[in-house]
């Protein structure tokens, strides 16, 4: 069966208690929920990991790598601040499609440039858990 990754970085574990105005109340139990029943028709499986840890997030990537068809990764605040994640993406080959749930390019001045974006194949933001589930039809179809 064909695997996709979904990878989260800091703070995503809060989502349906912080900032509701902007992350909205859904949890991420319930992106994982939306995701895994949008890829299972096209037999896919979802594996999922969330770490507040950016040396976590660059391990998981590594051993990723070949494992899967793609990976769907909200590098949340690292997205404006990690070249090392930057170049774990690179590293791989297994394709990465950036997600973000606000539209960062709305939202205060050090979100608009994404580090982490010329690294992926594609970037999604402002959809709140629909980008990630754009990002796995994008990989499934």
């Amino acid at each position: 069966m064909k695997r996709l990754l979904l990878l989260n970085g800091p703070n995503i574990n809060m989502l349906g208690q912080r900032e509701k105005q902007i992350y909205g109340s859904f949890t991420l139990k319930d992106i994982e929920h939306d995701v895994q029943q949008t890829i299972q028709p096209y037999g896919y499986e979802l594996d999922s990991f969330q770490s507040n840890s950016e040396g976590e997030l660059i391990d998981r990537l590594h051993a990723a790598n070949g494992q899967y068809e793609g990976i769907i990764f909200n590098p949340a605040a690292y997205t404006h601040t990690s070249i090392a994640l930057h170049d774990a993406i690179k590293a791989i080959d297994t394709p990465v499609i950036e997600v973000h749930i606000s539209n960062v390019h709305e939202r205060e001045s050090f979100r608009h440039q994404s580090i982490t974006a010329s690294a992926c194949i594609g970037q999604i933001v402002g959809f709140g858990k629909k980008s990630y589930l754009l990002a796995a039809l994008a990989f499934v179809k």
